[in-house]
């Protein structure tokens, strides 16, 4: 049985490296979006317009959820990308306002202009907190690590508090990094991590990731300002539901957070339970990357893109 669990990591290993891979190969890329949400990443993506996102998320709201949403994208290059993506980021936030719904926006700081130049990239994602609602700056490869806390920290040092990051736990130097950040009493969503990384610096197995995830979780639980638990990994989830309670966490303080489209059952149970449930709840035209993280996450989602490939 152990031989067998082993193949099964190891296969599991290969897989998601595999998918990983896919997500940059253009090859794929031009296969996959010629035959456009068909495919079935419509379980996973709430359209390609705001309209189509809207309605998903009040649907969610119905059901008794939260969720957030992120515009597709991500490596802007020219400056002049970024203000469109700005407007586009206004117009969601403004829609959210307006009709009342219990989401707010998540964003990566390369779809702002990181790569070009991290002052750019402030002066965007400043716009956007200063209009008030609460935006969660999203963590992308370990190359960035370093500037997205520099510009998180900047916001929250000039008095913008209606914003919050990410960690990731399979990265080595995340305790580090969290225990930096806790004098701020934080808003942090604690993640396990989707990029392929080498192992010199992140971990590798799956086994030490999960023992990560815990410990950080633990810590956050007793000392962050608000812990988004994003995971659907049953004995996590478990976990943090327990450690609260043994420690007199209120459940104000944390929350848990889920993809659209990944385990909504298991959402609904959870919020029936009276814990807050958000639904991450992306849109937009750019999805094939995060379409293939997501498969990579969780290779198992991968029988269910493939069978609609083949109906398709």
């Amino acid at each position: 049985m152990a031989a067998l669990a082993q193949l099964n990591v190891a296969l599991n290993a290969g897989l998601r490296k595999a998918i990983l891979g896919a997500a940059e190969s253009r090859r794929v890329r031009s296969f996959v979006r010629s035959h456009g949400m068909k495919l079935g990443a419509a379980r996973f993506v709430a359209g390609q317009s705001v309209d189509e996102c809207i309605t998903v998320l009040r649907r969610l709201n119905e059901q008794g959820l939260w969720a957030n949403t992120t515009l597709l994208g991500e490596g802007v290059v020219e400056s002049a990308q970024t203000e469109a993506v700005v407007a586009a980021y206004r117009e969601v936030i403004e829609r959210i306002a307006r009709e009342g719904l219990r989401a707010n926006v998540a964003l990566k700081l390369t779809h702002l202009g990181l790569e070009i130049d991290e002052e750019l990239a402030y002066r965007n994602v400043r716009t956007l907190v200063e209009l008030g609602s609460f935006i969660r700056i999203d963590m992308e490869q370990s190359q960035f690590v370093d500037a997205t806390l520099r510009i998180y920290r900047r916001l929250r040092d000039e008095g913008l508090d209606n914003v919050g990051t990410v960690l990731q736990a399979y990265l080595y130097r995340t305790p580090d990094d969290l225990e930096a950040l806790l004098p701020l009493a934080p808003n942090l969503r604690l993640v396990k991590g989707a990029y392929l990384e080498p192992p010199s610096v992140a971990y590798p197995h799956k086994s030490d990731v999960d023992a990560a995830y815990a410990r950080l979780l633990e810590r956050m639980l007793d000392a962050a300002g608000h812990t988004a638990v994003a995971t659907h990994d049953d004995r996590l989830i478990d976990h943090a539901i327990a450690y609260a309670d043994e420690h007199g966490v209120d459940r104000e303080r944390f929350e848990f957070q889920m993809l659209y489209g990944v385990r909504p059952q298991l959402q609904l149970d959870l919020a029936r339970r009276g814990h807050k449930v958000l639904v991450a709840t992306p849109y937009g035209p750019e999805w094939y990357p995060y379409l293939m993280r997501r498969l990579g996450e969780r290779p198992a989602n991968l029988g269910f893109f493939l069978k609609n490939t083949i109906r398709g």
